[in-house]
């Protein structure tokens, strides 16, 4: 098999070619650490090589439906035993893994050849992926952007064909947002569908999940056919569908009702580009005979945006204590990781418990919400992906937040709102997708929109709890109507001085100590 025709097809289509005997496991490994070798230098996608497993896997007989199929693993929470997962953290990056994840034995019983890890932001606290401990993830559209966080890393191998489809998370946005920034598909699935263990029953009070992200529908949703179902100590059984999620895609809709809004958590609307995105989408579902309106239904309140950031800095806070407990360094977090930590300290039982409560009142608004209408739709971000570096704090923010840490009044974090306009800086950009972690309901990032200057930027549709297939369907659905896996990032090829080029470009980005050249 060639390099161009392993990045024209999905996972499905080379786990099918495999089985027919056209190519094997061995070879198609050859071909993504090839394609990692020479194109990870610019994207610092992947962060963790783990070959000499995957060159000893294809040695043996490999089963399942992506038998043969090389994939990724995102460096937080998706453990694999021996390896150690250091969720961005400079103080776990040497912290052997003491067993696997539940889904990383589901993702080896489906034949899938692993090879590595990728990119994330420390704890997955961020819509950015830039780390102290490994540098920031760029972004295959455009190198000098983001490929969003913080399962950025998974998105930017995706887009650049590294593999098909690599594992990611969602606590806040972590899958849909890069989805949104690198012209991929990334579904959240629903609370409790896909298994936190066996470290944990679930996953931010079940606000967050695993997943992937991939460039077609049917790959998520074989995907979903191999997590879905929760492990032999579930917190609680979730509703399954009588037939595979695979099975869904091509099935019809139905004539769904279908309500937008661009207002977002924070009460603010989205730039031009976004609302371009968003009535793109609309003309689109139009004309496949669906009936969308923008919704004169409310979503949020003045409490929303705290319900979502306080109990996920009492988790930030969390993850730091256990990190000092099991890491194998004392101190090196980053700085915005501390003051989130602090902030998460500073909240009142009280308060903690009055916003995840509150989930409860966000959750039947919602239901409200999807008695009129099927399917939500927003937009995934509320601009186009961000500069590297733009989400970064002000130097006198930095200097303040040091001071407090350092003065030992790190509870003043808290009071004074020090985080909380470090927390809002990084919503601003995405506001949108943090409704459905709190709710617990399926949603999912579609590319259907570029920019005029070939920047993706993806839209959100937000189902009723197990919604997932409806979600397939549709989204199958816009797939068939405007595919999308045909447009990919700038091609490189190797230039005469050793870095990549592109014919359409002149800018030049100076990675690694290589020269890249890079279209819009």
């Amino acid at each position: 098999m060639h390099d161009d025709e392993y990045g024209a097809l999905d996972a499905v289509a080379l786990a099918a070619a495999v089985a027919r005997g056209e190519t094997t496991a061995a070879e198609l490994l050859d071909i993504a650490i090839r394609r990692t070798a020479e194109l990870n230098p610019a994207l610092n996608a992947v962060v963790r090589s783990m070959e000499s497993f995957a060159a000893q896997q294809v040695t043996a007989p490999l089963t399942g439906p992506f038998a043969g199929v090389p994939f990724l693993l995102k460096d937080l929470l998706q453990d694999f035993a021996g390896v150690p997962t250091s969720a961005g953290s400079q103080v776990l990056a040497e912290v052997p893994a003491p067993a696997h994840a539940t889904v990383v034995r589901r993702w080896l019983d489906a034949g899938l050849v692993i090879f590595g890890k990728t990119n994330t932001s420390e704890f997955g606290a961020k819509a950015v992926t830039e780390t102290d401990l490994f540098g920031p993830a760029r972004n295959p559209w455009h190198l000098g952007r983001t490929p969003g966080g913080s399962s950025g890393g998974a998105a930017a191998a995706v887009a650049a064909g590294i593999v098909p489809v690599a594992g990611a998370t969602d606590g806040g946005g972590s899958i849909r947002i890069p989805a949104a920034c690198c012209g991929l598909f990334g579904l959240k699935p629903g609370r409790g569908l896909i298994p936190a263990g066996p470290n944990h029953a679930e996953l931010l009070n079940g606000s967050a999940t695993h997943g992937v992200i991939s460039r077609s529908v049917r790959d998520t949703a074989a995907m979903l056919d191999v997590l879905r179902g929760q492990d032999a100590v579930p917190p609680y059984l979730p509703a399954l569908p009588n037939s595979c999620f695979l099975d869904e895609v091509g099935r019809d809709p139905g004539r769904l009702r279908i309500g937008y809004r661009l207002e977002s958590i924070l009460g603010t609307m989205p730039s031009v580009e976004a609302v371009a995105a968003v009535r793109d989408a609309a003309d689109l579902l139009t004309e496949l005979g669906h009936d969308v309106e923008p919704a004169d239904i409310e979503l949020y309140d003045a409490d929303s945006a705290a319900d979502f950031l306080v109990p996920f800095f009492v988790q930030i806070a969390a993850d730091v204590e256990a990190a000092r407990r099991h890491g194998g360094r004392n101190g090196g977090f980053e700085l915005d990781t501390l003051l989130a930590a602090a902030a998460g300290r500073a909240v009142r039982a009280p308060e903690y418990a009055q916003a995840v409560s509150r989930w409860h009142r966000h959750r039947h608004r919602l239901a409200a919400f999807h008695s009129q209408y099927h399917l939500l739709l927003t937009p995934t971000l509320a601009q186009r992906p961000l500069q590297i570096g733009a989400s970064t704090s002000p130097h006198l923010e930095q200097a303040v937040g040091r001071a407090l840490l350092n003065s030992r009044t790190a509870a003043l974090v808290h009071r004074i709102g020090v985080f909380e306009r470090i927390a809002r800086r990084q919503l601003t950009w995405a506001p949108y997708t943090q409704l459905a972690n709190i709710t617990g309901c399926p949603a999912a990032s579609v590319p259907l929109y570029w920019t005029d200057d070939g920047l993706p930027l993806g839209v959100q549709f937000v189902a009723p709890p197990a919604g997932e297939a409806l979600l397939i369907r549709l989204t199958a659905q816009l797939e068939a109507a405007r595919p999308w896996s045909s447009r990919r990032p700038p091609e490189w090829r190797r230039n005469k001085r050793g870095g990549y080029s592109s014919a359409a470009d002149h800018r030049r980005f100076r990675l690694g100590g290589i020269d890249f050249c890079h279209r819009p």
